[in-house]
């Protein structure tokens, strides 16, 4: 390989001959900036094609720098100078199915003043581009990585979209599947002609001897209705790597062409108005003989060589692993070691989801205070995007020594949980549905609308005001939790009405056979109007929700480069978190129980506390009340900052 400098020097020499005028020094200072990120990622996946990837990647980054808009170039330049800009407390953010919240990209253009009453600048649209016909994965079957799904609308409908909510200071998310593509994508389609270039995009076998010897090491993630790894193709004779579904044909990121046709994607997309890229499958895309092919060091270093693309091309954009792994693969996808703050700029705080919901079940905040006590600690230039629901089922991600060092058993524990959230253990108001048993494992995932979860489905049945003030205490806790963790909270569509889970899913084949499909409800617009009374749930549960949005703004300790501590206490109903910050310190108190707590104030060591979630200063001991939560910093005089 020639000298690192020469080389860069090399390139840009080539990138100057299709520059006019002053275009080519900025891109010539981004381009010596990231380029070593650039060769080092490079080099340590394809050391033996290295100098032709990085000429075909300039080929790339010149194209792609010199198409990107007039606005989006400002955009770029405004995020260079606030790199921290999504780690604001004042982000927040919305996830949604395109159809399922307004019907088409133009339907979300329209509604967008009503992410506006929840202060959203950061909007996730669920998969959205062309997938397979029939049975798709939710959308993550992508058969067109460059045209939007035919009923939502257009990419020009995209743009116009992008623009829309950049004028309204949002930004947009969309999913970028990494891991597969449908079997109907044009690159499965040549590979299974016999094109020998497009076969080596693929894991493709004549017979089962390698792909027994990687099935040792793997996991199945569907075990109900997709059992194994690989799948016979009956047209090119072949067993093809099928990490999901037997439609979904894993790439081969070994071959820098895929490599390269993903920096083309982003970069295309980049430039019609997406800023963020959530990575799905990330963690699958690197395939090694003997592991489980999950987590490989090649992912971090391949997920860096693309984030230098982006910086160099479109600096704007920002990317979001969807890892859902154990804590000490996840903070690999933030970056740690040579990789630190390369990576991704926010990662799923999944662990912390499935904590909130366990110590909800149990009454219990050790095993959540354990949990959060042991995370490696996040780059500080990167956040979390912190939840209480998604679009997918929850999978009981209790650590076993994490559950040893409280005294319980992990396994017990997640045994408990599948019981409680789907109804089963005596006294449980949830109602979720089980999803993906293994017989194996015993593990039992599960579906379900949060306020379904948390009981107010029961409670609405029954129509006992009591039980339904509680599910929704339960509802604004846990969102609370999200809320003031720091990083950019989400708030999945219709948990902000309280929308419950929605068992039509059933009567249309398509997603019968996948009950995820409970809590991804359409949006009932005429039910959103009731957000407009107080005295409705839909109501109740929007406007506590908007206090909270409303506190979380005014509280610069909320900045996502800090870190919450946990504050250790005697009583295991309550969590105590605490954030330093120059003007002061922060203390969260959340009340796990459905019985109010006595509460000392002066465990939260803050001389003059005041509670921002109430408005109130503090004084004495306290009753908090069922499923209570209060912020607390010192009093300046006038309850602001």
């Amino acid at each position: 390989m020639s000298d690192p400098l020469e080389l860069q020097n090399r390139l840009l020499k080539q990138a100057a001959k299709s520059f006019r005028g002053g275009t080519l020094e900025l891109f010539e200072a981004r381009f010596k900036r990231y380029f070593p990120d650039l060769l080092e990622a490079l080099g340590q996946v394809y050391p033996h094609q290295l100098e032709d990837t990085l000429n075909r990647a300039l080929d790339i980054l010149r194209r792609a720098y010199k198409e990107r808009s007039a606005d989006l170039r400002r955009l770029d330049l405004e995020r260079n100078l606030r790199p921290d800009w999504f780690q604001s407390p004042n982000m927040i953010g919305y996830v949604a199915y395109a159809d399922r919240f307004a019907d088409t990209l133009e339907g979300v253009r329209e509604k967008i003043g009503y992410l506006e009453e929840l202060s959203v600048n950061y909007l996730h649209l669920m998969p959205l581009l062309e997938p397979r016909p029939g049975q798709n994965d939710g959308g993550y079957a992508v058969q067109n990585f460059r045209e939007v799904q035919p009923d939502l609308g257009s990419m020009d409908d995209l743009e116009t979209l992008a623009g829309a909510l950049r004028e309204k200071g949002i930004s947009l998310c969309l999913d970028l599947v990494l891991n597969h593509v449908a079997e109907e994508h044009e690159w499965a389609q040549k590979a299974r002609s016999g094109d020998e270039k497009y076969q080596n995009y693929f894991f493709m076998f004549p017979d089962r001897t390698l792909p027994d010897q990687y099935e040792q090491n793997l996991r199945e993630i569907f075990p109900e209705f997709k059992p194994g790894n690989f799948t016979w193709d009956e047209v090119s004779s072949r067993w093809v790597w099928t990490t999901f579904n037997a439609y979904q044909w894993d790439l081969n990121w070994s071959n820098p062409d895929v490599w390269l046709e993903f920096a083309e994607i982003i970069l295309y997309l980049a430039n019609r108005g997406v800023d963020v890229f959530r990575l799905d499958a990330i963690a699958f895309i690197w395939k090694k003989l003997g592991t489980n092919s999950e987590n490989q060091p090649e992912v971090h270093a391949l997920t860096q060589a693309l984030h230098a693309m982006a910086r160099i091309a479109a600096p704007a954009v920002a990317f979001k692993a969807e890892a859902i792994v154990a804590p000490a693969d996840l903070i690999q996808y933030l970056g740690q070691g040579a990789y630190y703050g390369k990576v991704s700029d926010l990662a799923y705080h999944n662990s912390f989801m499935v904590q909130i919901w366990s110590s909800l079940a149990s009454r219990d905040t050790r095993l959540l205070a354990e949990s959060l006590e042991q995370f490696p600690a996040k780059p500080s230039g990167t956040a979390w995007a912190t939840y209480l629901r998604c679009h997918d089922d929850i999978g009981w991600a209790i650590d076993d020594s994490d559950a040893a060092r409280q005294g319980m058993n992990g396994a017990a524990h997640r045994s408990f949980l599948s019981d409680y959230y789907s109804g089963q253990f005596p006294g449980s108001d949830a109602r979720g549905l089980v999803f993906q048993f293994n017989p194996a494992t015993g593990d039992r995932r599960i579906s379900g609308s949060a306020a379904s979860l948390a009981g107010l489905e029961v409670a609405l049945e029954k129509g006992d005001e009591g039980l339904i003030t509680l599910a929704l205490e339960r509802l604004l806790l846990g969102h609370a939790l999200v809320l003031g963790f720091g990083g950019i909270p989400l708030l999945y569509m219709g948990d902000e009405l309280a929308l419950l889970n929605d068992y039509s899913f059933e009567d249309h084949s398509e997603h019968a056979q996948d009950n995820r499909w409970v809590h991804r409800p359409r949006m009932d617009w005429r039910e959103a109007e009731k957000r407009k009374l107080p005295y409705t749930v839909e109501g109740r549960m929007f406007g506590g929700l908007q206090k909270l949005i409303a506190a979380r703004k005014k509280l610069p300790h909320l900045h996502a480069s800090l870190e919450a501590k946990v504050h250790w206490q005697d009583n295991r109903h309550l969590l105590l978190l605490e954030r330093s910050h120059p003007l002061g310190r922060l203390v969260q108190v959340y009340n796990f129980a459905d019985t109010a707590q006595p509460f000392p104030t002066w465990l939260l060591g803050i001389q003059n506390p005041f509670d921002h979630l109430s408005g109130y200063n503090l004084g004495g001991t306290l009753e908090l009340a069922p499923y209570g939560r209060m912020w607390v910093s010192e009093w300046t005089g006038n309850g602001d900052l």
